[in-house]
């Protein structure tokens, strides 16, 4: 399973306005979602759209306009919205519980491959159902406290001369400058700032 833009940007906008919700903000428009990411507008909007079609964002029209979360952030498993954009969380079709299609190989049921990739998958599946929308805003909220830089789509990041976020590039370029400790990548970053899971 490789995560496509569309499922990334789906993710980075729906992340947004679960953090606009939680600072008190009832609405964002979709230019303002496109500029705090760095994502192209236009596709944006067909992202939106089809969030919206599933039922878990509500869009309001006019010059005040905008879109919410149509639940809340806790309703929402992270494996839900990957598997509406990006369809199934298997790597290969005879392991998948929503897509199976048989696979070139005469004996499933011995399949060394076949079994590799059933773990594959429900490792994944494991961690993107466990997790909701709300546990990536409150992980999120959490460092952009910690690190005293102004909330997103709040009234004191509106009133910030600098921008609250750096733009990707250079946030990219910090970290590999960084000589700051490494995530341990048996364990993940939600795990290190929940401390609630190991897989």
């Amino acid at each position: 399973m490789k995560l496509s833009k569309k499922g990334e940007y789906a993710l980075r906008s729906l992340i947004n306005l679960g953090i606009a919700a939680e600072v008190g903000r009832s609405l964002v428009q979709v230019s303002e979602l496109a500029e705090s990411e760095q994502l192209p507008v236009k596709f944006l909007e067909q992202i939106m759209q089809a969030l919206k079609e599933a039922g878990l964002v509500l869009s309001v029209r006019g010059k005040f306009g905008g879109y919410r979360l149509a639940k809340p952030a806790r309703r929402i498993p992270i494996g839900q919205v990957v598997r509406l954009i990006d369809g199934p969380l298997a790597p290969i079709g005879c392991v998948s519980h929503s897509a199976y299609e048989k696979c070139t190989c005469p004996d499933e049921a011995h399949c060394g491959l076949r079994m590799l990739m059933l773990d594959v998958r429900n490792a994944i599946a494991g961690i993107l159902d466990r997790y909701t929308l709300a546990d990536v805003v409150e992980v999120t909220l959490r460092k952009l406290r910690r690190d005293n830089l102004p909330l997103p789509f709040s009234p004191e990041a509106d009133a910030a001369d600098t921008p609250s976020r750096l733009p990707a590039r250079h946030a990219r370029k910090l970290a590999r400058a960084s000589s700051a400790t490494r995530l341990d990548e048996t364990e993940g970053a939600l795990h290190q700032l929940l401390n609630d899971y190991v897989i």
